[in-house]
């Protein structure tokens, strides 16, 4: 019984923790260095592997269903995806939760193209140092990381948007 409440606890304190993160916050920062290489399961049961897409530009997003900005963005994210996809691009939507379900009607109402993938032990959001939702990678075609962005508001696609471009001229 106390397991399940300080699990419980524990949760709550980290969504508080990531929502008062993410209010009013949306930051970009070049980054560099390898991209922590991960294998997760797909919505649709398939392993993929971070490092098999190396020669695309990948942009890793990081969102969770109770995460406002998330809606806001996700609409946003496919139509970048099936724009850019054909030249090398693809985007990978790292759902944070624990419950799949939670996940899954969050994509009935902004389904999207590209693949979802569970992260529900944080173990990958760990990897990136995700402290706020949404967060966005971009790495470029040699697994390198150039782009982070914390947080979302209208017309950050833009910048997204922008370093897609750069990177599949590169």
């Amino acid at each position: 019984m106390y397991g399940t409440s300080l699990r419980a606890l524990r949760k709550f304190a980290l969504v508080i923790l990531i929502a008062t993160a993410t209010v009013g916050l949306a930051m970009a920062a070049p980054v560099s260095g390898p991209a922590p290489n991960f294998t997760l399961k797909s919505l649709d049961g398939k392993n993929l592997k971070l490092s098999e897409m190396r020669g695309d530009v990948v942009l890793i997003n990081f969102w969770a269903s109770w995460c406002a900005p998330c809606r806001q963005e996700m609409p946003l994210l496919n139509a970048l995806y099936n724009k850019y996809q054909p030249l090398g691009f693809t985007v990978l939507g790292i759902n944070v939760e624990e419950n799949l379900d939670d996940a899954r009607r969050f994509l009935k109402n902004f389904p999207v193209d590209f693949p979802i993938l569970l992260d529900g032990n944080n173990k990958v959001s760990k990897q990136y140092n995700v402290i706020a939702m949404p967060t966005t990678v971009v790495v470029d075609r040699d697994g390198n990381m150039r782009f982070l962005h914390r947080g979302y508001r209208p017309g950050d696609e833009k910048t997204y948007q922008q370093m897609v471009k750069e990177l599949i001229r590169e």
